[in-house]
């Protein structure tokens, strides 16, 4: 049994030392934290477990004004006592869900994105233990599972939703259902969220998932840089247009 064990062992620090090789040639530091807009940061906490790398999700506590009830990663606004995107990330982490700093192995930080207010985004990916227990805080968060990442190159519920940027261009956002089997519920994982989940698939599997992505695959740091790029302009573009 200890051998069986040790091999277990092996292959989930195989599994995770691969992960930070590709995650890490997508590290964008800093390079966009200069942009003109309001600051927030998501960590997107990996765990290996039973041989399969899987990610933390919350749901937003139905106690919060801002989308109730919605599935998202930990993160929030950055405080000015923040030194990066990444102690945010960490600040909130163990404000919602009791993942202290000292937990997270934090790898790096990811091509931004743009909420529906208009704050730049900045998603932190790091590894914890299997062994966390998270501890929600019920003033924010209601609940906290698991979903395994290939399930967002390989999903069995998927669809697309419509949306229009903001400078009235029409696009589309990604939107899964996966059904929990420990917590047996259907959860929606959708919007920037789901596109955050979906490019750090495509970042540690390095495959073609079986549903329409904006990338260049051939090319995926600078395709997702340039769609990033392209967003925010378009944001720029609408915010000039309405004080006309």
């Amino acid at each position: 049994m200890a051998a069986v064990g040790d091999a277990e062992d092996e292959r989930g620090r195989s599994i995770k030392d691969k992960a930070k090789i590709s995650l890490r040639k997508y590290d964008v530091g800093n390079k966009f934290s200069h942009l003109p807009l309001a600051k927030a940061s998501v960590l997107m906490p990996l765990m290996v477990k039973d041989g399969k790398l899987y990610v933390l999700f919350t749901v937003r506590s139905m106690k919060l004004r801002r989308s109730p009830g919605e599935v998202c990663f930990p993160g929030g606004k950055s405080e000015p006592t923040d030194r990066d995107e990444i102690a945010t990330a960490l600040r909130e982490a163990k404000e919602e869900v009791g993942l202290y700093p000292e937990q997270v192995e934090v790898i790096c930080r990811l091509v931004p994105g743009i909420d529906k207010v208009g704050s730049l985004v900045t998603p932190v990916v790091g590894f914890i233990e299997d062994t966390f227990q998270a501890r929600p805080n019920p003033d924010e968060v209601s609940d906290v599972f698991f979903v395994p990442l290939e399930y967002f190159i390989d999903p069995l519920k998927y669809m697309t939703l419509p949306y229009k940027r903001a400078n009235g261009v029409a696009s589309w956002l990604h939107s899964f259902v996966y059904d929990d089997p420990e917590h047996k519920t259907s959860l929606r994982i959708w919007g920037l969220t789901a596109h955050f989940a979906v490019f750090l698939a495509l970042v540690i599997f390095e495959k073609k998932p079986t549903f329409d992505i904006q990338y260049d695959l051939d090319n995926l740091i600078s395709s997702s840089e340039k769609n990033f790029m392209e967003e925010y302009m378009s944001l720029y573009e609408g915010r000039s247009s309405s004080k006309l």
